[in-house]
């Protein structure tokens, strides 16, 4: 694991409207480390993320990426400063193909850094490779979410952010996915993963974000989460 700092989030208040939604939320993401945030559904996850990136600005606090300032900067700017967003609801081209929508999101690559190509997604997602030239609207709800991610590697991003990726997936799915996830990690990819599935994304991460009702209620590594079962049951339900 690398010891700098990607992303660091410090006292994050965010509402919408008039909802405050996230209370002073604070984590950090080190380079080449799998963090998850996990809680129950309606915690305040996905805000987290999307806080983050800028398309629910947060009304105070601060978010940092490789020691700059990207609080509240518009969505596109943090993307292009390396971060890569995966939602919820995977946003594909449906009329496009596979390998339209891959090649629809390259962007050139910092130097020194290895760039993806739509060959080396495949190598990930082989799946994928098989249906290249199908419509993206043609393909099953797992397959939609493999070509989400890779979509997002196109763009070369130094931070991935993964909000629920295993959302509505039958489990042989989830398990294929986890595999693909776990190879992304062992590529050196820096991943910030919103989960409710605790026990995948347990399986996955080096350390763990526990949020409850928009508060961080917990920090630790995975072996500390695991073996605290009062947090576990107070805010996991497991």
């Amino acid at each position: 694991m690398g010891n700098d700092v990607n992303l660091e989030v410090r006292d994050m208040n965010t509402f919408y409207g008039l909802s405050h939604i996230l209370f002073g939320v604070s984590l950090d993401v080190t380079e080449a480390e799998v963090v998850c945030l996990v809680g129950r559904n309606g915690a305040g996850k996905t805000t987290t993320l999307r806080s983050i990136m800028g398309l629910t600005p947060p009304s105070s606090g601060n978010v940092s990426f490789k020691g700059s300032d990207i609080t509240g900067k518009p969505t596109h700017y943090i993307a292009r400063m390396g971060i890569g967003f995966v939602p919820e609801d995977r946003l594909i081209f449906p009329d496009l193909t596979v390998l339209q929508n891959l090649e629809v999101a390259k962007r050139s690559s910092p130097a020194n850094k290895e760039v993806w190509t739509a060959d080396k997604v495949f190598e990930i997602f082989p799946v994928l490779k098989d249906m290249s030239n199908r419509e993206g609207g043609n393909l099953s709800g797992g397959e939609q979410q493999m070509l989400t991610i890779g979509r997002t590697l196109m763009g070369n991003p130094e931070l991935l952010l993964l909000d629920e990726p295993t959302e509505g997936l039958a489990p042989l799915v989830v398990k294929a996915l986890e595999n693909q996830i776990r190879e992304l990690k062992q590529r050196g990819t820096t991943i910030l993963l919103s989960e409710q599935n605790v026990k995948s994304a347990m399986k996955l991460s080096d350390r763990a974000y526990v949020i409850d009702k928009g508060v961080i209620r917990y920090t630790g590594i995975i072996s500390d989460l695991i073996a605290n079962e009062d947090v576990r049951k107070k805010y996991l339900g497991v």
